[in-house]
């Protein structure tokens, strides 16, 4: 089994973190449209986490500069 070099996994966690952005976009929408009461409160909490693990996905991305 090969393993990957450093910017190619950098680009499939950043995948990763692009991906839970668009899944807390589409938990608010739906908890802000769709539900109420616990369900949207559930929803909402679970769209915010998403969103922070994504921007911290990013943030240290970011940080770590290009690969070599």
């Amino acid at each position: 089994m090969e393993t990957l070099s450093p910017g190619l996994l950098k680009m499939w966690i950043s995948f990763a973190g692009i991906g839970l952005f668009a899944i807390s976009v589409l938990l608010v929408t739906i908890s802000r449209t769709k539900l109420t009461g616990f369900w949207q409160f559930l929803m909402s909490t679970v769209a915010v986490l998403c969103f922070i693990i994504a921007s911290i996905i990013m943030v240290f991305i970011v940080m770590a500069g290009p690969s070599a």
